[in-house]
């Protein structure tokens, strides 16, 4: 059974009404910034989550947590519905589920010092006695690779690399076993970001941490993750193993993000047309498939209606009329033809 089981997920914020909305007694536009979700993550998983920005990904991720609450859907957490847990089970959750933001400095108390920072999380928690505070907390700060002398210092005089493993550690102190990484080293240098992912691989193989990374940097995902969900505009348009897809994206926006990765061979060329255009607004999606506006395969189909259901192929989901029952018989002879069935 999955560790974490995810059903037709919906996350909307009702937005506040304009004068002629007033007038007409009209409610205010819906942002669907997720949109039926459905996803698993088994025990021990790495899946990394990825999109441009605004797509909802964030959204998701404090969804699942129940940092932000849900339209609609499903959450199981071993077997337990998350949306429904009440004040006791719901702390009981997040002690085995934690998250880690993507601001290093911003998601400290800038007035804690490390040391209280992740004493605080031990005591709200009741994990320890008072005596063993002190070296549970050196324990933390060791296994996320911070000296134990900048316990007493607070989050200003700390760089970002090592504000992030404070935040590592506070996730881990009250002995998560899932974690949610929302853009963790997207704020941090380049050398600084290798560390973080190192550390990122040593904790989940000792620890057997599930993880779910968000980013938008799919070199990033590619490193660290064996599975990855392509999500746009809420929803989640391709999802399967990580070498699968980098190596035959089936959805074209898959095939468009991939297609953008920087590569170090100056005289590469991109194999395929480029991504164009901004996503929509979550307020005002198109009509039918909400890609269609900057897909270079649009069909009428895609303008008439949103995508069927995610369906099986190749070994991963798909949702796409491209893969429909009625058209996907059809497919691979044009995908190859246009070169879109290949990296």
């Amino acid at each position: 059974m999955a560790l974490l089981e995810v059903r037709d997920l919906h996350v909307h914020y009702r937005g506040s009404r304009s004068l002629p909305d007033l007038l007409a007694r009209r409610p205010g536009q819906t942002t669907r910034a997720v949109n039926g979700v459905s996803l698993s993550i088994e025990r021990g998983e790495t899946v990394g989550l990825v999109g441009e920005s605004g797509c909802g990904k964030s959204t998701l991720g404090r969804a699942l947590l129940r940092l932000t609450p849900a339209s609609g859907g499903t959450v199981r957490f071993d077997g337990a519905d998350v949306l429904g847990l009440g004040k006791e089970p719901l702390l009981r959750f997040r002690r085995r589920a934690q998250m880690v933001f993507q601001d290093p400095y911003a998601s400290l108390n800038p007035r804690f010092t490390v040391f209280e920072t992740l004493a605080e999380v031990l005591r709200v928690h009741r994990l320890c006695s008072r005596g063993e505070v002190r070296p549970r907390v050196h324990e933390l700060m060791v296994q996320v690779g911070l000296p134990v002398e900048l316990a007493g210092r607070k989050a200003r005089s700390l760089s970002g690399g090592q504000c992030q493993r404070v935040g590592i550690a506070r996730a881990l102190a009250a002995g998560a076993e899932f974690l949610i990484a929302d853009e963790p080293v997207s704020a941090l240098d380049v050398s600084i970001q290798a560390q973080i992912l190192k550390l990122f691989r040593q904790l989940q193989r000792e620890r057997h941490l599930t993880l779910l990374f968000i980013s938008h940097d799919l070199g990033v995902v590619r490193y660290l993750c064996r599975r990855v969900a392509v999500m746009y505009l809420g929803r989640i348009v391709e999802e399967g193993p990580v070498a699968r897809i980098f190596a035959d994206p089936k959805h074209p926006y898959s095939r468009s993000l991939i297609e953008a990765i920087p590569r170090m061979d100056p005289e590469s060329t991109l194999s395929g047309p480029v991504l164009a255009g901004e996503p929509p607004s979550p307020r005002k999606q198109p009509a039918g498939c909400p890609f269609h506006p900057r897909c270079p395969r649009a069909m009428e189909t895609c303008r008439a209606g949103a995508p069927p259901t995610a369906r099986e192929v190749e070994g991963r989901r798909v949702a796409c009329h491209l893969y429909s029952a009625a058209s996907w018989v059809a497919q691979p002879r044009a995908l190859a033809e246009t070169g879109a069935g290949g990296a």
